[in-house]
């Protein structure tokens, strides 16, 4: 990959814009002497060199305002920097919002034309692929109708179906795609798994980590309109997680302060990590409670989230009837989850307390992480060894 050559070259790009506190026109003209007073600097992109090798499939995520769209529009040369430089080569196709390019009054018919036209095509070109693009798009029975009407699941459909048959040699793809239904994403992702066949390059934006670690060969994480990682998928996703992860922890600490905590019963700490063994990894998490009043059939409950907030285990001592000590004092809780087979990355463990009428006396959402090892032989969520047989009687003969 590195011996292909370059097909964006991003060198050194900052981009700032103005933001202006006035809150009305009212503001803006009594305020027009002290002009400068009432505008702020934002960067939205600070000192960005990348350079994109041909073929490859880089995917840009990032935290909202992170900076991932203005980049991508910066590497569309919708906007320009304020310093820096963007060089590209070849035939681009951008689908960077929803419906641009797109004139309202137009029908879809015209609005293929006048798309494929800002892309590059003549209109003879356009007349070959015109019956593949509305196919593409499923929305025959309105490509006679003003766009105006569409939803924005058929704005998508016939905004993407223009775009990858342009036969662009760099494709450029926001979040947009979330908004058609599934089967059309499904479509979309075969077409994109062509074009990386092809050879083609493609820049996508997805606040999907599942989407971006199957379909990125590279990943980089902005933050505040830095750079911070720019490389391996597998490590970029798990730094955009540990940052998804300080966030929230960081919100759900600052909730808790704020609510009184019952201190008859109450969680002092929470740890979790893994061990892995000769049966395979087991995660371990200590649950500290300070038990300050003889507390008789209270309960503990355990969850374990992925980072996106996706729940894929819960118990409690109540459904476990396990007892829990009912003495005065601190008491140290171990949950033993043994040969947990969960995919690589990072997952969040959330404790809670409660009485034996089922009323909770105390929650820590998120109170402790820990990380699943790599696995080298699959993705997602499960971490699974499959057997495979192949037997040779059934093979049809050449």
């Amino acid at each position: 990959m590195n011996n292909m050559p370059s097909i964006v070259q991003v060198q050194n790009v900052s981009k700032r814009f103005l933001l202006h506190k006035d809150k009305s026109l009212k503001e803006r003209i009594m305020f027009m002497g002290r002009a400068r007073k009432q505008v702020e600097d934002f960067w939205a992109l600070r000192d960005i060199s990348l350079d994109i090798v041909a073929g490859s499939t880089v995917g840009l995520v990032g935290h909202n305002g992170s900076g991932k769209s203005t980049l991508l529009k910066v590497v569309g040369g919708i906007i320009q920097p304020t310093s820096g430089s963007v060089v590209r080569r070849g035939r681009m196709a951008a689908l960077l919002e929803l419906g641009a390019g797109f004139h309202p009054d137009l029908s879809g018919r015209e609005n293929v034309y006048l798309n494929a036209a800002i892309l590059g095509l003549s209109h003879n070109e356009t007349d070959r692929h015109f019956d593949a693009i509305v196919e593409f798009s499923g929305i025959e029975d309105f490509i006679d109708t003003q766009v105006k009407f569409y939803s924005s699941g058929m704005y998508v459909r016939l905004a993407f179906a223009v775009a990858v048959h342009v036969d662009p040699d760099l494709l450029l793809v926001d979040e947009v795609l979330a908004v058609g239904d599934e089967p059309f994403q499904r479509k979309c992702m075969d077409k994109i798994a062509e074009f990386q066949a092809d050879g083609r390059t493609i820049v996508l934006v997805s606040h999907s980590s599942d989407q971006v670690g199957r379909l990125c060969d590279r990943v980089v994480v902005l933050e505040s309109g830095n750079m911070i990682h720019d490389g391996d998928p597998a490590q970029g996703i798990r730094v955009l997680r540990d940052g998804y992860e300080a966030v929230r922890i960081s919100d759900l600490q600052a909730a808790h302060e704020s609510e009184p905590v019952p201190s008859r019963l109450a969680i002092e700490t929470v740890s979790a990590h893994t061990v892995v063994g000769p049966d395979g990894t087991d995660v371990v998490v200590q649950v500290i409670v300070d038990v300050e009043e003889s507390m008789p059939g209270w309960g503990m409950g355990i969850a374990i989230e992925t980072t996106l907030g996706m729940r894929i285990y819960s118990s409690d001592t109540f459904s476990l009837k396990r007892q829990l000590p009912t003495t005065i004092g601190r008491h140290v809780v171990q949950i033993t989850l043994p040969d947990i087979r969960l995919g690589s990355g990072k997952y969040l463990v959330s404790v809670g307390l409660a009485l034996a009428t089922k009323e909770t006396v105390d929650r820590r959402p998120n109170a402790a992480s820990f990380d699943m090892p790599d696995d080298q032989h699959s993705t997602g969520l499960l971490r699974i060894r499959p057997t495979w047989k192949i037997d040779p009687s059934v093979a049809s003969p050449v």
